[in-house]
Parts: structure tokens; C-alpha cells; sequence
């Protein structure tokens, strides 16, 4: 893992890939870009990986954009 990657509870990591298998939408809050602001909104996540020394969720938005979030950005994931 990268030196500034903190690894999530492998609860929260399970119930992730859970979702991704499950195909259920997730209301989900996460740092933005910047690492500051926080974005908050349903998505379905699409993936669950290891790349880059850090794990990433892989989800669709509403708008359908696709977005890779840091696994240890997410403040909550919480199945709609």
C-alpha cells in the first residue's frame, strides 16, 4: 500500500464488495478532490481494486459518470 494509504476495517471492505456483487445502490459521503469538501448522493458501486498502493471503489453516478473513490475517503456507505 502507499505510504499516505490508511487500509479500511475489512468489514467495510466486505460489505463494499458485497454491494458491487449485489448490484445495490449506495448512499455514499466521501472527501471530494481536494480533500476537504465532502460529496453525499446514491451511486451503484461497479467495483471494488487494488491499483496504485491504495484500494479504490469504482461507482456510477446518477448523472451515469463514472468515478473511482479512494476507499479511505469514504466517511459512509450506507445501502439504499
Amino acid at each position: 500500500m502507499s505510504g499516505d494509504y490508511l487500509p479500511i476495517a475489512c468489514a467495510v471492505h466486505e460489505r463494499l464488495e458485497f454491494a458491487v456483487l449485489r448490484r445495490r445502490h449506495l448512499q455514499l459521503t466521501w472527501l471530494g478532490a481536494d480533500g476537504r469538501s465532502q460529496c453525499c448522493e446514491q451511486v451503484l458501486p461497479l467495483d471494488v481494486e487494488t491499483r496504485a498502493g491504495a484500494e479504490w471503489l469504482t461507482i456510477k453516478r446518477p448523472s451515469g459518470e463514472i468515478e473511482v473513490v479512494r476507499l479511505d475517503h469514504i466517511r459512509s456507505a450506507v445501502e439504499c
